[in-house]
C-alpha cells in the first residue's frame, strides 16, 4: 500500500515545513507542492549551505525524486525560471525531476500590479500580501478568467484569453488605480519567451501522481504558509488565496481523500505571525524582540520582521481539528533554551468571558487577552540533539505538555537549522 503523507503547517506560516519535508523526502518517491505561489519561502541547510526554495518542492535537493508543482499552485514564470536556475548553478538536478501541472494557474503582470495598488488603497487596513500578485491570480482562477500553465502551449488561445483580459483590466488600471496601461504585445512575446524555456517540464501532473499511488510509491504532500492563513479556516481576511490545510492536498493535486494516510501537523516551539491580523500571544516587548533575533524570524521570501509571541494552543486546537492530524513535528526547540519560564496560552478572555475556541469574529478575535500557563524552562542547551532521551527534563517535559493539549502524539522534533538536527521518535515512511 503507498504511504500518502500530508505536511502542513499549524500556524500562520513560517514553523519550519522546509526542513521537515526535505527530512521525509529521503523515504518518498514523489514530493508534491499543493498551493500557494512564490509568496512562500521554505529554507533548508544541508552542509552549512542555505537553499530557499519558493515553488519548486524540497525534495527536489535529492537526485532520485520526482518534484511536482500541482494545479493547485499559482506560478510566476519568471520566478520558476529564477528558481531553476538558481538550483542548477548550485548543481541541484532539475530536468529529470521536476513537473509543473498544466492546470496551474499563471500570475501575470496585471496580477501584481493590482496587488500592489490595492495594497496601497486600503491604508492602514492592508491584509500584508508580499505584492506577488498571489490573491488577483486566485481571484481570476475561482472567476473563470485565469490563464493556466497549458495555454502556454497554445500561443493563439494564450493572446485571446489575454487580450479579453487586458480589455477589463486596463480600464481598472487608468480609473481606479490610475496607472499606466499594459500592452498584449508586450506581455505575450514575454510568456512566450516563458514557454521555450518551461515546455519540458510541462505534464499532467494529476496522472502522474495517482499512478505513482497507484504503484505503492511514497507520496509526500507539502503545503505552504499555514493553516490560519487558510482561506475558509484562517483569520479571514488576513489569510493567503488558497487552501493551506490538507485538504488543499486533494484539490491542489488531483489526489481522492481515501489515498491520504498521514497528515503531519508542524509547530514552532512558539508562535510568529508576518503581515497584518490578530495575533493574541504577541509580545510586543524587549523579549519578543530578542526572540526575533534568536530565531531569525524574518521571512525567507520578503525579508519581512516576523511579530514573535508564546505558544498558542487555543488556535493549535483548531489546526488540529480542520487538518486531521495524525502526529506533530515541534520546530525551533533550541531556541526557548535558557528561559526561567515558558509561558502557553490556553484559552482567551474577551470583557469578562472565557473563550476556549477563537472567536470568527475578527473586530473580537483582535482584543482578546491570552490566559497563559507557566511551565519551568531549562538552563542547557537542546541544539543540535538527535536523541529524545537526552533533552533536559523540563524540555522533554514541554514536549509532553503540549503532547497532551493537543490530544496527538509528537513525533519528530527540530533542535537546529541543520538537514540532521532533528529528533525522530515515529517514522512516517
Amino acid at each position: 500500500m503507498a504511504n500518502v503523507v500530508v505536511v502542513v503547517g499549524l500556524q500562520w506560516g513560517d514553523e519550519g515545513k522546509g526542513k521537515i519535508v526535505d527530512f521525509l523526502s529521503e523515504k518518498a518517491d514523489v514530493v508534491a507542492r499543493f498551493q500557494g505561489g512564490h509568496n512562500a519561502g521554505h529554507t533548508v541547510v544541508i552542509n552549512n549551505e542555505k537553499f530557499i526554495l519558493h515553488l519548486i518542492p524540497s525534495g527536489i535537493l535529492y537526485k532520485d525524486k520526482m518534484c511536482l508543482i500541482g494545479n493547485g499552485v499559482v506560478v510566476d514564470p519568471a520566478a520558476l525560471i529564477e528558481e531553476i536556475i538558481g538550483l542548477k548553478h548550485k548543481g541541484i538536478e532539475v530536468e529529470k525531476n521536476l513537473l509543473l501541472s498544466k492546470n496551474a494557474h499563471l500570475i501575470m503582470p496585471y496580477h501584481v500590479v493590482i496587488d500592489q495598488e490595492n495594497e496601497k488603497l486600503r491604508g492602514s487596513n492592508n491584509i500584508g500580501t508580499t505584492g506577488r500578485g498571489i490573491g488577483p491570480a486566485y481571484c481570476d482562477k475561482v472567476g473563470r478568467g485565469g490563464i493556466r500553465v497549458v495555454d502556454l502551449l497554445q500561443p493563439a488561445v494564450f493572446k485571446e484569453k489575454l487580450k479579453a483580459n487586458l480589455d477589463h483590466v486596463n480600464f481598472l488600471l487608468e480609473n481606479r488605480y490610475k496607472v499606466s496601461r499594459l500592452d498584449v504585445e508586450t506581455i505575450h512575446r514575454e510568456y512566450m519567451e516563458y514557454a521555450e524555456k518551461l515546455i519540458a517540464y510541462i505534464a499532467d501532473t494529476d496522472i502522474i501522481i495517482n499512478d505513482m499511488i497507484s504503484k505503492n510509491r511514497n507520496v509526500l504532500c507539502e503545503g505552504a504558509q499555514g493553516a490560519l492563513l487558510d482561506i475558509d479556516h484562517g483569520t479571514y481576511p488576513y489569510v493567503t488565496s488558497s487552501n493551506a490545510i490538507a485538504g488543499g492536498a486533494c484539490t491542489g493535486l488531483g489526489v481522492g481523500p481515501t489515498k491520504i494516510t498521514k497528515v503531519v501537523g508542524v509547530v514552532k516551539a512558539y508562535t510568529t505571525r508576518v503581515g497584518s491580523g490578530p495575533f493574541p500571544t504577541e509580545l510586543k516587548d524587549s523579549f519578543g524582540d530578542k526572540l526575533r533575533e534568536k530565531g531569525g524570524e524574518y521571512g525567507a521570501t520578503t525579508g519581512r520582521p516576523r511579530r514573535c509571541g508564546w505558544l498558542d494552543m487555543v488556535v493549535l486546537r483548531h489546526s488540529a481539528r480542520i487538518n486531521g492530524i495524525t502526529g506533530i513535528t515541534i520546530t525551533k526547540l533550541d531556541i526557548l533554551d535558557g528561559l526561567d519560564t515558558i509561558k502557553i496560552c490556553t484559552s482567551y478572555k474577551y470583557k469578562g468571558k472565557i473563550y476556549d475556541e477563537f472567536p470568527k469574529e475578527m473586530n473580537i478575535f483582535n482584543e482578546c487577552e491570552p490566559v497563559y500557563e507557566e511551565v519551568e524552562g531549562w538552563k542547557t542547551s537542546t541544539s543540535g540533539i538527535k536523541d529524545f532521551r537526552k533533552l533536559p527534563a523540563m524540555a522533554k517535559a514541554y514536549i509532553k505538555k503540549i503532547e497532551t493539549m493537543f490530544g496527538v502524539e509528537v513525533q519528530m522534533i527540530s533542535t537546529g537549522q541543520r538537514r540532521d538536527e532533528l529528533i525522530r521518535i515515529k517514522e512516517q515512511f
